[in-house]
């Protein structure tokens, strides 16, 4: 299984459970991680929690931001792993002792870095203003449908900032409303996304048949419709 197929298995492995903002997930994944980080949890029952999870450190990690990524103390975290001190180096392995984890912290385990989790819930913000919570998961899932698929870059940053004959596949980058700090509701709608959860049913492009100037698009087969938009995919 090549690089890019193994990520978004590794990413689907993850079973979320989202009471409200980025709370605490219950996670169980046999699969080892690959990407950023590594994630290993010995629960099997995805009704329980974690009792253990490990996390690689990376190039400018920090104690801190990785506890609180993973929503765990300092002391706990270095008491799990015999720290006499608060430097971390990349590479290092990390047991994270705690059994709630956030959703954010899940992502970062499986090779999305904080960066791409902020620029997905940038674009879902700036695409899907004033829709629905689960229109807005559609708006990420399309992104993650596409990283799934051979006709599109590899990370979801290249998708996002893809360019079609000069112009940017996606209007916000064009515009520049991609840069609009993302509300808590997009950036949950991101980790959902990110964790599986695809509303839009596989579907590789939406539009709001409003705005939509494009022709070609509107040839595309309808997978769904949520909100004000249409998702489609391939011919």
């Amino acid at each position: 299984m090549n690089r890019k197929y193994r990520k978004i298995a590794g990413m689907l492995a993850i079973v979320l459970a989202v009471t409200s903002g980025l709370v605490g997930v219950a996670a169980a994944a046999g699969e080892t991680g690959n990407g950023a980080g590594d994630l290993d949890c010995s629960v099997a029952d995805p009704d329980r929690s974690c009792s253990e999870l490990s996390y690689t450190v990376h190039k400018g990690d920090t104690l801190s931001q990785i506890c609180r990524d993973f929503n765990v103390s300092i002391g706990n975290l270095m008491r799990a792993n015999n720290l006499k001190s608060t430097t971390i180096y990349p590479g290092q392995k990390l047991i994270i002792p705690e059994a709630s984890v956030t959703a954010f912290g899940m992502a970062l385990s499986r090779g999305v870095s904080r960066d791409e989790i902020k620029l997905l819930a940038r674009l879902i913000h700036a695409e899907a203003r004033g829709e629905t919570f689960e229109g807005k998961v559609a708006v990420g899932a399309v992104i993650l449908n596409r990283l799934a698929s051979p006709e599109f870059p590899n990370s979801i940053s290249e998708i996002i900032m893809q360019r079609d004959g000069g112009v940017y596949q996606f209007s916000p980058v064009q515009d520049g409303s991609i840069n609009l700090e993302p509300d808590e509701e997009s950036t949950r709608a991101a980790l959902q996304a990110l964790m599986g959860y695809d509303p839009s049913g596989g579907a590789l492009f939406f539009y709001n048949p409003k705005v939509a100037k494009d022709k070609w698009i509107r040839t595309l087969p309808v997978v769904t419709r949520i909100g004000n938009h249409i998702f489609a995919t391939k011919i």
